[in-house]
């Protein structure tokens, strides 16, 4: 409800299941975007991410799923922004050059829209198969919010490192040096206070007020929450965003490439996090467990992909991230590209027994 979980378990129309083990979540908030493509009902879905909200579901369901430079797509008409500049939309897909050649049907500025992307130097479907040279790839496996990282995340991050270093590109471990502590603050002072917005939007429209009865306990949470946040509270907010981008950038002077899991933990079983918990600690751990690593990439605006490079020992895809540089979707299609020849995913389907 409204993009806040990372699991796709709504109350209206019942739990996601994540087709290589029905047990387990195919993340979200778009995960039935995922679980229909992972499941070969379409070849490509509509995603948005203000969080993680496409690389974790395509990380879950073994898919490639690319986080487009904030404001390469458009988010009109009704609104210039979303989570004030956090989310941007665009698909989960099988394949890379799926993924491009949608993205060329769909970025560009819409009349009248705030800002956008820095143009393209060419198409982004002709960046697929170009040789992306020899890039300087930064390795980091310690998560950004402090979550503690699975043992099968970091071995899948070690081993598409070797991976990478065998397609010529040097690889060392480095991070960005960020203040997650005041960047989770104001991340969750724009959400609460954006969630509140449009349920207020909403009953205002449907003559409907919003109550406890006609949202999940967690939606509500939010909504109240929203109660102690003052003006100057959103607007601190808004000004450590560009904070962490602007730290996330000198990050990038130094490297073309950071590298790290899509999520600090293996798929989850279904029911975590929770909407419908009692208790909001109930839904936040396992909440910032699953953004611990990409998050903070909505906020800095960096265009960032997962791509579905390892299976865990039970089967269970465990997706790689790899963010470039602000505006560089370019230089991130030609690695996918190299790395779908080296290591093919496109083949590999759930097993018909587990649908």
């Amino acid at each position: 409800e409204f993009g806040q979980a990372t699991s796709t378990e709504p109350v209206l129309f019942g739990r996601t299941r994540n087709p290589w083990n029905l047990n387990f979540s195919a993340g979200g908030s778009s995960g039935g975007a995922a679980a229909a493509v992972a499941a070969g009902m379409i070849p490509m879905a509509h995603a948005t991410d203000g969080g993680g909200s496409i690389r974790i579901p395509a990380s879950c369901c073994g898919l490639f799923g690319l986080k487009p430079t904030r404001a390469r797509t458009p988010y009109g008409p009704d609104l210039g922004e979303g989570w004030s500049g956090a989310s941007v939309g665009h698909a989960v897909t099988r394949t890379v050059r799926d993924s491009a050649a949608l993205l060329d049907a769909t970025a560009g500025p819409d009349v009248g829209d705030p800002y956008w992307a820095p143009p393209p130097a060419r198409p982004f479907l002709e960046e697929v198969g170009l040789d992306p040279g020899r890039l300087r790839v930064a390795l980091c496996t310690t998560s950004f919010n402090g979550s503690p990282v699975d043992r099968v995340c970091i071995d899948a991050a070690q081993d598409a490192a070797r991976l990478c270093q065998s397609l010529g590109h040097p690889v060392e471990e480095a991070q960005p040096q960020v203040n997650g502590e005041e960047l989770g603050g104001a991340q969750r002072v724009i959400v609460i206070s954006n969630i509140r917005a449009t349920l207020d939007g909403r009953a205002q429209a449907t003559g409907k007020p919003w109550t406890e009865d006609n949202v999940e306990r967690m939606t509500y949470a939010s909504a109240k929450g929203a109660d102690s946040v003052s003006g100057a509270d959103y607007a601190r907010s808004v000004r450590a965003i560009p904070r962490a981008g602007r730290q996330v950038a000198r990050c990038f002077e130094k490297y073309e490439v950071l590298l790290t899991p899509t999520m600090p933990c293996a798929p989850l079983p279904l029911g975590q996090p929770d909407m419908m918990a009692t208790d909001v600690e109930v839904f936040r751990v396992p909440l910032m467990r699953t953004i611990g690593f990409t998050s903070l990439f909505n906020a800095a605006g960096n265009p960032a992909m997962s791509v579905p490079l390892c299976w865990s020992e039970a089967g269970l895809p465990i997706g790689i991230q790899f963010v470039g540089r602000f505006g560089d979707e370019a230089t991130l299609l030609r690695l996918a590209a190299q790395l779908e020849r080296a290591r093919p995913w496109n083949e590999r389907r759930p097993l018909l027994s587990a649908l």
